[in-house]
């Protein structure tokens, strides 16, 4: 039997995929998960390594490989090296942005994680750039 991919059924999976090594990074990076129709992880791809509090983010580079790869879905999810996972309104910003390309490029944005220090917050379940 072939190796099981992890199947995501909560922004709580999500965020234990990968926070055990970015809540350690000392600068911002933006990751993307890349999801099956099932919401199987198909592999999770570094988009961005940003500096100290900043990352400039091209909506295109975030959907590049999902399109490659025949993804159904994405969920975004960025490192605040400061330990504090609460949204910046450029994140709320950024998510809105993101969902509607999703909707354009029928590659759904099934959320948007912020990781801290050992903690996340994720922005669908807030409501933030999500409507």
């Amino acid at each position: 039997m072939p190796h099981e991919r992890p199947s995501i059924t909560s922004p709580a999976d999500a965020a234990n995929l990968v926070m055990s090594e970015m809540s350690l990074l000392d600068r911002e990076e933006l990751r993307v998960i890349l999801l099956d129709t099932r919401n199987r992880v198909q592999g999770v791809q570094t988009v961005y390594k940003g500096s100290l509090n900043t990352t400039m983010v091209r909506v295109c580079e975030l959907f590049r490989e999902a399109i490659r790869a025949n993804c159904a879905g994405i969920i975004v999810v960025h490192a605040h090296p400061s330990g504090d996972p609460s949204p910046s309104p450029e994140d709320v910003a950024l998510t809105r942005d993101l969902v509607q390309a999703g909707k354009l490029l029928s590659v759904e944005v099934l959320d948007h994680l912020v990781i801290g220090k050992g903690n996340f917050v994720s922005l669908h379940e807030r409501g933030l750039g999500f409507s």
